[in-house]
């Protein structure tokens, strides 16, 4: 938040700045599909699109969570999810079905990311014991309705499905990245590391 003094070392519960900005890679649980490298425009929408599904169909149903801070948070993520995920599918459309050059490039970064959704609904340990207490969602759950939002919007865009991808290992999910997620860090977090004890 503005105005408030960043220090790792003296803050004993973390604020979201110290989160963001003083966790290294191994303490950051995503998948894949969002610590992977952006590339060009029609790559970035075409994860966006892919990204935001997902998750729009995670925080759906987190709405009916046990928890009900985190049905509350999800509840308002809904809306955000909603328009970052249509936001992504007119572009992909706009692509798409646009000119040659823009399908191609649209093609690409579909053919290059798809893949990248491989762990996105294989359950770590702690989701699993989450979703039987009724407090978080399997994410095996979501595949059938993102697959399906996706093909639609693939398919209305011109584009050519890719192979959906094989259940893969959740690593980085429980904390095990590639080199992609560190160097991503160093971008985001350069300036407040460099200067812990600056106020924003």
């Amino acid at each position: 938040m503005l105005g408030r003094s960043r220090s790792r070392a003296t803050d004993s519960i973390p604020d979201e700045d110290a989160l963001a900005y003083f966790r290294d890679a191994d303490e950051f649980r995503c998948s894949a599909l969002v610590a992977a490298p952006g590339g060009d425009f029609g790559q970035t929408v075409v994860r966006l699109l892919l990204a935001s599904a997902w998750r729009l169909a995670l925080f759906a149903r987190l709405r009916a969570s046990r928890d009900p801070v985190l049905a509350a948070l999800a509840a308002k993520g809904v809306a955000e999810l909603t328009y970052h995920r249509d936001h992504a599918a007119r572009w992909v459309l706009r692509l798409g079905d646009g000119t040659p050059e823009s399908h191609r490039r649209a093609q690409a970064g579909a053919d290059a990311v798809w893949p990248l959704m491989g762990d996105a609904f294989t359950a770590t340990d702690v989701e699993r014991r989450l979703a039987s207490a009724g407090v978080a969602v399997d994410p095996g759950d979501l595949r059938d309705e993102v697959r399906a939002v996706l093909i639609h919007v693939l398919e209305q865009a011109t584009l050519t499905v890719p192979p959906w991808p094989d259940d893969a290992a959740p690593a980085g999910r429980e904390g095990r990245h590639g080199p992609e997620l560190t160097a991503l860090l160093g971008t985001l977090q350069g300036l407040a590391r460099e200067h812990p004890a600056a106020t924003w």
